[in-house]
């Protein structure tokens, strides 16, 4: 489903907006957020643009949390956080996206907390997680 407006995620993957970028396949793509609820929070994103989760075909669903799994592994072990938390909502970006969070407390998924990180932390993480990637 083609979006009305351009779509800041379309054009992230479109190469039209810069973004930092730490995983990506044929069908997703994972990038750093402007703002981290903690450093290393990724944004998973499905390549076609669908507004809403629960109006995906149920294959592009299950391949996009099949991927979350894929990437959880990783980021919890370059962050090293207790748990990886995820949140979808759709509010703010009206593009499917899974917020896949490093945590380490139950209270630590708000974005609310969400904060910039430092440049050199930021390609720190990067770095490190496509490695674990294999990117």
């Amino acid at each position: 489903m083609a979006s009305p407006t351009p779509c800041i995620f379309c054009e992230i993957i479109a190469r039209r907006v810069p973004a930092t970028i730490v995983f990506e396949d044929q069908d997703h793509i994972a990038f750093f957020p402007l703002e981290h609820i903690n450093p290393g929070h990724l944004l998973l994103v499905p390549k076609g643009h669908v507004g809403y989760l629960f109006d995906m075909p149920i294959p592009a669903y299950q391949a996009l949390w099949a991927t979350a799994s894929k990437l959880a592994p990783g980021l919890r072990s370059v962050t090293s956080a207790k748990r990886i938390g995820v949140a979808v909502e759709g509010f703010a970006v009206p593009h499917v996206h899974v917020h896949l969070v490093p945590v380490n407390g139950g209270d630590e998924l708000n974005p609310s907390r969400a904060k910039r990180v430092p440049d050199a932390e930021a390609d720190r993480l990067a770095r490190l997680l496509r490695e674990a990637y294999g990117a």
